[in-house]
């Protein structure tokens, strides 16, 4: 059995690895007029449009595990993140840059793979490659992706925009980037002294590819333009249905009554929760890293947004004094709360 290559970063060094990295990307938009090669990225900005800007950074150990997330897909991921954020702002994404902080473990073979990966994205959503940075780390591999975007003034959505009675809508299912982690964690625990690890994941392949791989939801603000519906207020799902939602009414100034039976939740998303003894409610609550749509419109676009086919209606906008709340079958009121970072002991 050949043994495969594996070339140390240090043979290339940086200026070397770079340029092994970046220059078969092609370009795609007429806005990049100077891409990688130059000390800066060179881009025109379209005339009557605005110019989005997003920064996402992904820690391995903290946002993943390389043990069992192929890099390809983690390529893929990290340009998912900012697409995802220029998209819920209702703009069009355009340009990305890629920095890096690469610890000695990682082969140049490994970082060809994530930058497989992130081209194969960017060739996906017709974005364009224009710089970033590599440098050393000490404490694994570090990622930061800056994702440009553009937008005409009148058609940007920002998270104030919410008012009393609009309806809130979320465009796919929720909680199943976090079972398919969940599935993940678990097998590598399971199999953690395993010689040959076989993990069982049949049945639940959907939960891996929500989390491996999301997809933006270009189809959705395609789908919004197409019916000439322009969101009051939208933000993408990166920390929860209850905290995104939570944001949206903490900068509308209002509040929300969202309803436990309306909440879309996949079959394999309820069965692994039973089978792992999570509750889908909650997994579906506070899971992030769904990279759907949380939007809200008015009440009066309820048969266009039912028309689309793409998005469930799952509560409306109330009063700020009247708080977040969830809303059981029989009636009864579960206060939203935020997860955020735990706190200090």
């Amino acid at each position: 059995m050949s043994q495969k290559q594996r070339t140390e970063i240090a043979t290339l060094g940086q200026f070397g690895l770079i340029d092994l990295l970046t220059r078969d990307f092609p370009i795609h938009n007429k806005s990049t007029l100077k891409s990688v090669g130059d000390d800066c990225a060179v881009l025109a900005q379209p005339r009557g449009e605005q110019m989005l800007l997003s920064t996402d950074s992904f820690y391995e150990g903290v946002d993943f595990d390389l043990t069992y997330f192929p890099l390809k897909h983690l390529g893929y991921k990290v340009v998912t993140a900012g697409v995802s954020d220029i998209l819920a702002m209702n703009a069009t994404p355009s340009q990305i840059t890629v920095s890096l902080g690469v610890s000695a473990k990682l082969p140049v073979e490994a970082l060809q793979d994530l930058y497989e990966g992130i081209k194969f994205a960017c060739n996906e959503y017709c974005i364009d490659l224009v710089g970033g940075d590599t440098r050393a780390s000490m404490t694994g591999l570090v990622i930061s992706v800056t994702t440009v975007g553009h937008a005409k003034k009148t058609e940007i959505v920002y998270r104030d925009g919410a008012r009393k009675n609009d309806l809130i809508c979320i465009t796919n299912n929720l909680g199943a980037a976090y079972m398919g982690l969940q599935l993940l964690e678990r097998e590598r625990r399971v199999l953690k002294d395993v010689e040959h690890p076989e993990p069982q994941f049949k049945g639940y392949e959907y939960l891996l590819e929500k989390y491996l791989k999301p997809r933006p939801r270009v189809d959705i603000i395609d789908a919004l333009r197409e019916e000439q519906i322009k969101p009051t207020a939208m933000i993408d799902l990166t920390d929860g249905l209850a905290s995104d939602l939570m944001q949206i009414c903490k900068s509308s100034k209002c509040g929300a009554r969202i309803y436990l039976e309306r909440m879309p939740i996949a079959r394999q998303t309820s069965d692994l929760a039973e089978e792992m003894h999570i509750d889908p409610v909650v997994a579906g609550l506070n899971g992030g890293e769904d990279y759907e749509l949380l939007f809200t419109v008015p009440l009066s676009m309820q048969e266009q947004v039912m028309r689309m086919g793409l998005v469930d209606v799952i509560g409306h906008i109330t009063d700020e004094k009247t708080g977040c709340y969830l809303v059981t079958p029989d009636g009864g009121e579960i206060k939203l709360k935020a997860q955020g970072f735990p706190e200090k002991e």
